[in-house]
């Protein structure tokens, strides 16, 4: 354990050992129905849940990022899963699994942590949304002990099979359900320290085996006993064609990982007033996703709302989360046989809940209602997690999203031109009216405003044509207010100075920030100008223009010099300043 690992356990006392032992109990306690429920809505055996819920306690506290994180599976994972296991089946999910804890691993390696944070709000919000539909929706027959139930990858297929099968609905199911719901959703009201999915599943499961039993599906009738221990040591089958064929499954878990890690994380800041790391969090979750395979687990990330029932117990260190694996490591060692008896229906509504809870609802209609792009971005996004998967969502919402960004961006961008203002000391310049388009042609002056990227270049590269269509000797680019230059703009720019230059003028430039100036520097522009036409200040750069253009006549006023060029020296009315002319284009979608 390196230095890092050590830091978080400093000042570690007896008080806080005692308040870790209560956290990792009762989160040990949550886990285990909610291991249980969301392997088996994954396709897969419910102890793979349990397994992955101890491994990801042990190896994400240890070394993940934060201090108070719970890992284990998750309710995002779900839609995912079920996908793989149904295309490629349960072996390939472990490949897949193994791979994107790789992918995690170097993720943080790499130090990509702080990127995941650059997903828009309106597309995390839609998708996890659109899983918490899925989740609840793929419930719902066995809320009603519906039989004869064939399992679909999609939405549709899955609604179309419980409207088909709906007559087969089980009335000994239903009550079940209904008890353990009304348990989960009373117990925290009423017994606050009590978690309600597991009081809910024991309480409705005693009621079903005493009062009709084998009238309901069971785990065990199910999926078979439940081994009281952990499987043995096992390392996938790993070929070439199985890594290609499993590439795109391992990213897609490795991205939600990601994602859903560092959320719980910010979440867990929140509510404790500290910081997590970002990178050496996704190193912790690569982690524990290489390990966990390779003892039959499923893929594991960051668990929000087990990382707030840690904080809300007073966790005061990682201890808490390798208490809470041990937990369950003891109830499946000890308890493991009775857990076949637990009735499929009493499970359905600890994940309808859970699915409630992570829907984001409230966030969801009110980003709905601001009737903006975000609120676009938020429909397509869900409505494709529903009916197509989350892959397809997420890429499209991005894709959504970086568009949105270029087209707000390329509306901020502005070219104007200006004229000398003999008045203004500072920076000797003011807008130029569109009543008095007579300025020098031999002078010109042009403001740009804005971020310069690929999606506003060409309109750029534009205005400045249109400026300089009278071939000025002087052109002035003020840029004081670009924050931000790419090369794309660099070549549109070099295709200006070169019609200048062509043309006998010179290009001066003034108030050039770093970035940009370092854009130019790397591809020779800097050279091509002349450094010595670089100006910290407008006005110098003016003073500079005035000494080249000096005793030359002005070809606008036909026989004044330039420097008594009235057009230049005359004042302009500040309060037609709105008439400007002004150069602006939008990148549009």
């Amino acid at each position: 354990m390196g230095r890092a690992s050590l830091g978080r356990f400093s000042g570690y006392s007896v008080e806080a050992l005692r308040k870790d032992l209560l956290a990792g109990l009762i989160v040990g306690i949550v886990a285990i129905p909610l291991s249980m429920a969301f392997a088996i809505a994954s396709g897969v055996k419910p102890e793979y849940g349990i397994y992955s819920t101890i491994i990801a306690g042990i190896f994400i506290s240890i070394f993940g990022g934060s201090r108070y994180q719970i890992g284990g599976p998750t309710g995002a994972f779900i839609p995912i899963l079920l996908g793989i296991v149904m295309v490629y089946g349960y072996e390939n999910l472990l490949i897949a699994g193994f791979m994107a804890g790789i992918l995690l691993a170097l993720m943080g390696v790499f130090r990509l942590g702080s990127l995941i944070k650059f997903i828009p709000r309106p597309v995390t919000v839609g998708f996890t949304s659109g899983i918490a539909v899925i989740i609840f929706s793929g419930q719902i027959g066995n809320f009603l002990g519906l039989s004869g139930m064939e399992r679909h990858e999609d939405f549709i297929s899955s609604m179309g099979e419980i409207l088909l099968h709906l007559h087969s609905f089980n009335l000994y199911s239903v009550g079940t359900a209904l008890l353990s719901l009304l348990l989960i959703v009373a117990t925290p009201r009423l017994f606050p320290k009590m978690p309600g999915p597991l009081v809910g599943l024991i309480v409705s499961s005693v009621v079903a085996n005493l009062f009709f039993p084998e009238k309901i599906a069971t785990i065990g009738s199910t999926f078979g006993e439940i081994a009281s221990g952990l499987p043995a040591f096992h390392f996938p089958m790993l070929t070439w064609e199985k890594v290609i064929q499993m590439l795109q499954p391992a990213l897609v878990i490795a991205l939600l990982g990601g994602i859903e890690s560092l959320l719980s994380a910010v979440v867990a800041d929140r509510m404790t007033d500290s910081k997590h790391d970002s990178n050496r969090e996704l190193v912790g979750q690569g982690i524990a996703n290489i390990v966990a395979p390779l003892f039959g687990g499923i893929p594991v990330t960051g668990a929000i709302a087990r990382t707030a029932t840690n904080i809300r117990n007073g966790a005061a260190s990682p201890i808490a989360g390798i208490v809470h694996a041990f937990v369950v490591l003891a109830v499946l060692l000890l308890f493991a046989p009775y857990a076949s008896s637990i009735p499929i229906a009493s499970m359905a509504p600890v994940l309808m809940v859970v699915a409630w809870n992570m829907s984001e609802r409230k966030e969801f209609i009110h980003l709905l209602k601001t009737r903006t792009s975000d609120s676009f971005i938020l429909l397509i996004t869900f409505l494709l997690t529903v009916f197509a998967n989350l892959t397809i969502a997420v890429e499209v919402g991005l894709v959504l999203a970086v568009l949105q960004f270029i087209r707000q961006m390329g509306q901020s961008v502005k070219v104007t031109r200006v004229l000398p203002d003999h008045q203004d000391k500072h920076s000797k310049v003011r807008a130029h009216v569109v009543s008095e388009l007579h300025d020098c042609p031999q002078f010109r002056i042009c403001t740009v405003e804005g971020p310069l990227f690929f999606g506003v270049a060409k309109m750029f590269g534009s205005s400045l044509i249109d400026s300089i269509d009278h071939r000025p000797k002087v052109l002035l680019l003020r840029m004081g207010k670009v924050p931000y230059l790419d090369t794309t703009v660099d070549q549109h720019l070099a295709g200006i100075v070169h019609h200048v230059h062509s043309n006998g003028g010179i290009v001066l430039i003034s108030g050039m920030q770093e970035q940009p100036r370092a854009v130019l520097q790397k591809t020779g522009l800097v050279e091509e100008i002349g450094e010595q036409h670089f100006f910290e200040h407008t006005g110098d750069a003016i003073d500079f223009a005035l000494t080249k253009l000096d005793n030359k006549k002005c070809i606008g006023c036909k026989h004044f010099a330039f420097q008594e060029c009235t057009l230049l020296s005359s004042p302009i009315r500040e309060s037609r300043a709105d008439q400007e002319e002004t150069h602006t284009a939008t990148a549009s979608h």
